[in-house]
This record gives structure tokens, sequence and C-alpha cells, in this order.
């Protein structure tokens, strides 16, 4: 496929926060082209086989996110979690230094200094979407959150988020069923914790 002709066809993904190359590719666009399009900086790379248009503006509303969506996005299979999903859910006090993101245990995958990355071996419970300023990023939900907070966060970040999250402060209210199911499948006994917050 032409140079020229190839870019019109990617056309439709430019307007996407992101495209990866398979999209590319069932476009009939190859990786090579792609690499010379980064080169000639028609479009801009943001991790492995993940791209952006160059001329792509995101909302001003999701300008608060922008680093956080960016970085979600150059993670193949990356799901937003920990520090960074509690700070999204209004349920912790700290500003995360680090985009927090988690990936498949079997996953190898390296980021640098703003991106803290999480090896996870359940991938699929709680996960959903979030609406960042009208880009849909993958996270997980509250309670799956909370649960993965108590397993590897530090006890007093896990305790304060959890007792927000139950509080009238909270946008939404947990779920306690979902959180004690999370719980029992990620071998997580929550019972006494939610019991002294709760008393």
């Amino acid at each position: 496929m032409k140079k020229s002709k190839a870019l019109k066809a990617v056309y439709q993904l430019l307007a996407q926060p992101s495209f990866t190359a398979a999209e590319a590719k069932e476009l009939g666009v190859s990786t090579a082209l792609l690499g010379y399009y980064v080169k000639t900086g028609q479009i801009r790379r943001l991790g492995r086989g993940i791209y952006q248009g160059i001329d792509y503006q995101s909302s001003p509303k999701n300008f608060r996110w922008k680093d956080l969506i960016d970085a979600v996005n150059s993670v193949p299979g990356g799901v937003v979690c920990l520090i960074s999903a509690l700070a999204i859910y209004e349920i912790i006090d700290e500003i995360p230094r680090q985009h927090w993101i988690a990936v498949s245990h079997s996953t190898s995958i390296d980021r640098g200094t703003k991106v803290k990355i999480v090896r996870l071996r359940n991938m699929d419970l709680g996960k959903t979407t979030v609406d960042l300023g009208g880009v849909q990023a993958p996270i997980f939900d509250r309670e799956r959150t909370i649960i993965d907070a108590f397993r590897l966060l530090s006890q007093e970040t896990a305790i304060k988020a959890l007792k927000i999250a139950l509080s009238s402060k909270s946008s939404k209210r947990l779920d306690l069923r979902k959180l004690q199911a999370y719980a029992k499948k990620l071998r997580f006994n929550i019972s006494p914790y939610l019991i002294s917050a709760t008393t």
C-alpha cells in the first residue's frame, strides 16, 4: 500500500485517543509504514505497538487525567489500579506520584519513573471502564480496588480508603456483597476490617 493511501486508511483511527498496530494492520497498514509515519512526525508512538495521531487533542475535561490516560494507553492490556484508581474514585487523600497500571502476571513489560507496573494473576475480576472526560479508560471497580489495597498497599492506606468509601462523603456506596465475594476469590479476609470500619 502506498504511503499516502495508507495514511488515509488509518485516518479514522487518528481521532481516537490511541490505536494499536493490530488495528492499523486490519486496515492494510504495516508496522514498517507506522514506523515511517512516526519518523516523519505524522503520528506519535505512545508505547510498544500503540500509536496516536499527532493532531489528537484531548478534551479540556480530561486535562486532569491526561498523563494517566497516556500512561494506560501506552501499556498493552493495562488497567488502572491501586493508588491511581483510589484517586479517580476519590477515596484517598494522597496525590499519586506515579500512574499505577496493572498487567497480567505473565506480561514482561517495564516502564519509566512515571508508571508503576503491578503484575496481577486475575485481570478480569472487577475490570470495568471509567469515563475520564470522554475517554474510556480500563480500571478495576471500587470493590476490587479496595481489596487490592489491603493486599498490596499499606494497611493504613487501605483502612483509610475503606472508611471513606463507606462514609457519606463517598459519592457512591460500596457494594458490600461484591466486596466480600472479591475478598473470597482473592483469598483475603476483609471481615475484621469491615467490622472495625462500621462500628
